[in-house]
């Protein structure tokens, strides 16, 4: 084995029993608690403050020392203060030089300053040798031992030996380091803990878009119109009936639109004739949240569960059964069996119980806990062939719900459709383009593109 591989030493922790004095300037939360965790972990720590007194605070296996005086007894100084208090560290620089500064800090929010912290400070100390690391990691992570949080440690800087350092230090904490390259990174990195939900941002927007337009359709035709044409107050379906009708039409719109940018890449692909060649922005972010809308649309299938279970309870449904059941009696007249309906409501049920547990098991097999226990080619098949079976069973529950409704005129109030045909067009729409691309005259030139071969070399880039 060449011992003098690079790869094999960037991922080899460092396996000498001497641990090196670290210097942590800042006795705030999150500088105690990485210092408490830092000597679990066999390293010695001296804090550098401006108030050399010991408080009950500090671990107690800690010295406090002043800056300066910490700083001469470390190579690695992990800088936990804000940025707009580095400015004492210029009177430092003659002892701070060769030294490893790890910064640490986060900002307000995103692009606060033209420059990184951590580029700030490697400026202000031109000397020493600047690595960002420990940004997102909170100080109740390191407390409660990590076991409930993130796990990885984004590290950046120029000084391989330097990061490497700091790696270790990351490494006997428990904690997975992530190299980021050089100190350029540091910027992207500081902006990290400061997105909320960056992934989540067009699910819930969408999701909310069409909640609001689902809702208001549904009370114009359910509710409005009974009132305003039959003199009717039906506004209680609010509670229940018509959140039974918006979360299955979400889930099955959300499920068809998590497998409608697959279809149009490979639409794209087919006419550009490569693969080399990137895809339009909308396409790529779309592409990249289909996890998100999978897992919202499950979200939306499970409460259609939990609403259709209450059904037999709900005040207006035992009143409408009991009203038949007096009618019935009041005629001496009981109404035969209807077969026909009887077979379109097992199906309906049936295509509804296949198709939620294939959207459990999607579910299931998204969570990274699961997904690391497979191969690409398993996760590929259940997220991909199970995905649309899914998709399929989802529609064809629609579909049989709906019957021979599709065409009678009492469906249609004030000219709109009822909500569930409407769910409908863009599930048949990718299911329809999806059967016409595995055509073999569609689907051999697609698989050889996929694979590299190229029909218009000039698309590439």
């Amino acid at each position: 084995m060449n011992k003098n591989s690079s790869n094999i030493m960037a991922l080899a922790p460092n396996t000498s029993n001497k641990r090196e004095t670290v210097c942590i300037f800042g006795t705030g939360d999150f500088g105690r608690a990485l210092g408490h965790k830092i000597i679990q972990s066999g390293y010695p720590v001296v804090f550098g403050s401006r108030s050399t007194q010991t408080s009950s605070l500090i671990p107690k296996d800690a010295e406090v020392l002043s800056h300066a005086e910490a700083a001469q007894k470390a190579a690695i100084i992990i800088i936990a203060i804000q940025r707009q208090h580095y400015n004492f560290l210029t009177s430092l620089a003659e002892i701070l030089h060769g030294k490893v500064l790890v910064d640490v800090s986060n900002n307000l929010k995103i692009n606060q300053y033209p420059e990184s912290n951590a580029e700030y400070l490697a400026q202000l100390v031109p000397g020493a040798k600047v690595v960002k690391a420990f940004n997102t990691v909170s100080a109740w992570a390191l407390q409660s031992g990590t076991l409930d949080a993130s796990q990885q440690v984004f590290v950046c800087g120029d000084d391989m030996e330097a990061k490497q350092m700091v790696m270790d230090i990351v490494r006997a904490l428990g904690l997975t380091p992530l190299d980021r390259g050089s100190l350029l990174a540091a910027r992207e990195i500081e902006n990290y803990p400061l997105q909320l939900f960056p992934m989540w941002k067009f699910p819930i927007l969408l999701t909310l878009g069409l909640t609001t337009f689902f809702f208001f359709y549904c009370l114009t035709r359910d509710v409005i119109y009974p009132y305003v044409y039959e003199n009717k107050d039906f506004s209680f379906f609010i509670a229940i009936s018509i959140p039974n009708r918006i979360c299955p039409i979400l889930a099955l719109i959300l499920l068809a639109l998590v497998y409608l940018p697959g279809v149009l890449a490979a639409i794209i692909q087919l006419y550009r004739g490569t693969k080399y060649h990137r895809f339009p922005d909308w396409l790529d972010k779309w592409m990249l949240c289909r996890k998100q809308l999978g897992l919202v649309a499950l979200a939306f299938a499970s409460l259609h569960v939990l609403y259709t279970l209450v059904i037999p309870i709900r005040s207006f449904v035992r009143w409408r059964i009991s009203n038949q059941i007096i009618s019935q009696a009041l005629n001496n007249k009981t109404q035969p069996l209807n077969n026909t309906n009887a077979w379109l409501s097992d199906s309906y049920l049936a295509l509804g119980i296949l198709g939620f547990f294939l959207f459990v098991l999607l579910g299931i097999t998204s969570l990274p806990s699961v997904s690391n226990n497979v191969n690409w080619r398993e996760f590929r098949f259940v997220q991909s062939k199970l995905g649309y079976l899914t998709l399929i069973l989802c529609t064809a529950h629609t579909l049989v719900y709906g019957g021979n409704r599709f065409l009678s005129p009492s469906s249609y109030r004030w000219y709109l459709p009822n909500a569930y045909m409407l769910s409908l067009i863009v599930p048949c729409i990718v299911l329809v383009v999806k059967f016409v691309l595995i055509f073999p005259c569609l689907d051999k030139p697609l698989t050889q593109i996929r694979q590299g071969w190229e029909r218009n070399p000039q698309y590439s880039e």
